[in-house]
């Protein structure tokens, strides 16, 4: 005798992913260089986009950093700058 679809259903739990539609909770961020039109986003400045590269030496994505998309590819552009030129490291060397 064959399973049928319909059976497979009747032992599965409840769905915990129901609510496909919320949203998750938390501020949501705006771009301060939209927000302040004196900043601007300079590759000579590492001290500035330090706040944009992780401990890792990675770019901090748009949704964590709260930068428009316009802004977020002119920061990544001064990041990779400042990298070429040595001004922020690659990456972080290692110590022990």
């Amino acid at each position: 005798m064959a399973i049928m679809d319909d059976d497979r259903d009747i032992n599965r739990g409840p769905d915990l992913n129901a609510e496909i539609g919320r949203r998750r909770g938390g501020k949501k961020r705006i771009c301060r260089y939209c927000t302040d039109k004196v900043l601007t986003i300079d590759y000579k400045d590492p001290q500035a986009l330090r706040y944009f590269v992780t401990e890792r030496g990675k770019i901090v994505p748009r949704r964590i950093s709260g930068n428009c998309a316009r802004h977020q590819r002119k920061v990544q552009l001064a990041v990779k700058r400042a990298r070429t030129i040595a001004l922020l490291p690659f990456t972080i060397t290692h110590t022990s």
